[in-house]
């Protein structure tokens, strides 16, 4: 069975909460956005749990943990990945869901603590 062909359980971490099963034709990972009922979350885990059927182990259920996030409007593709702001930022985290330490929310093109890297 492949991991996008079953339901996932999209489960809120503060305060931990499930909001319910999605079919995605996808599969999430930490750092990409899911827009689910109306809301948009950040995926920052994905757990796989397995069941042993017949001698062998076989994928059961996956879930995701989210956190309730909007969409940046700033991106850098890094190394093949995108990265949220202006990766050219010496303070930038070039990561999927922090911004950097002094302008987490942004935005990069007007921080007075911008400096080329």
């Amino acid at each position: 069975m492949e991991p996008d062909s079953l339901q996932t359980e999209v489960i809120l971490t503060h305060p931990r909460e499930s909001l319910g099963k999605v079919q995605l034709d996808w599969t999430p990972q930490p750092g990409n956005y899911l827009d689910f009922e109306g809301k948009t979350y950040a995926v920052l885990e994905r757990r796989h749990k397995y069941q042993l059927k017949a001698g062998r182990y076989r994928l059961h259920n996956i879930a995701i943990y989210v956190q309730s996030a909007k969409r940046p409007s700033e991106k850098s593709l890094v190394g093949g990945r995108w990265v949220v702001g202006d990766a050219t930022c010496s303070y930038n985290a070039h990561s999927e869901l922090i911004r950097c330490a002094v302008n987490p929310d942004g935005p990069c093109e007007s921080c007075r603590f911008y400096e080329k890297s």
